[in-house]
């Protein structure tokens, strides 16, 4: 199994923190940077064999990509999105099908969590394809949310399902089996195909009208933020003291 993890986009509403780097990088304790918890968690659960989808600044993440090995005693895989500022995740996504045939575990590079959330995923597998749920946070209408089927399948995948009917918001994480990988990119394919802003929840909503098995793992209570703006920043940077 490898870890993939999603950092081609340039984070805009990060303003001038992200002019140079992508937010993936972003300090968050000293010189600790999210990639570095990322990569920790992934390392932390057996998974030493990691490929980054870059995309702006892709130099960055590769000037860095020694150190980051040594540290985490991980090896690492870039692979360049150059479409990432016109295109959205779910061609990104696509990219890395080649490698997923192998099992993979999918991270978002903007999101900060404990490794409880990588261990919940790993015990649960079994499914095509499983995606990490809070179940515990009060939803909005930006949240990613999932809607399940009474066999707790899921059943949609998207922003727009209202608040109170949605089982739990995706976090950003997911596990794909081996099996799935044919077919998951076969979906993202279509998807991005049909329209390239579209993200890569919309080619697991693919997934799931074609037939596909996908459930989801509740992550319990724990503290986790996908990092958008500075407020969500000045969040992850307390998590990330505390884990």
């Amino acid at each position: 199994m490898i870890g993939v993890v999603l950092a081609a986009g340039p984070g805009s509403r990060l303003g001038a923190l992200t002019a140079q780097i992508p937010k993936t990088l972003l300090p968050l304790d000293g010189e600790r940077t999210i990639l570095d918890g990322t990569l920790a968690n992934l390392a932390a659960v057996g998974i030493d064999d990691v490929l980054v989808v870059t995309g702006f600044a892709h130099h960055r993440v590769a000037e860095r990509a020694p150190q980051l090995q040594e540290r985490h005693g991980v090896r690492l895989e870039l692979l360049h999105n150059d479409k990432a500022l016109e295109w959205n995740n779910a061609y990104s996504l696509w990219l890395a099908r080649d490698r997923l045939a192998e099992g993979a575990l999918l991270v978002n590079g903007d999101t900060v969590h404990p490794v409880d959330v990588e261990r919940r995923l790993l015990e649960a597998a079994g499914a095509e394809l499983l995606l990490a749920v809070d179940r515990e946070k009060h939803l909005g209408e930006e949240e990613m949310k999932v809607l399940l089927d009474g066999d707790g399948r899921v059943r949609r995948i998207n922003k727009a399902i209202e608040p109170a009917r949605a089982e739990g918001e995706y976090i950003g994480l997911a596990l794909i089996a081996p099996g799935a990988a044919r077919p998951l990119a076969d979906a993202l394919e279509a998807t991005w195909r049909r329209d390239p802003s579209r993200y890569y929840e919309d080619g697991f909503q693919e997934l799931v009208d074609r037939g596909g098995d996908v459930h989801t793992a509740p992550i319990g209570a724990v503290e986790w933020i996908e990092v958008d703006d500075e407020r969500d920043l000045a969040r992850a940077r307390e998590i990330a003291c505390r884990s």
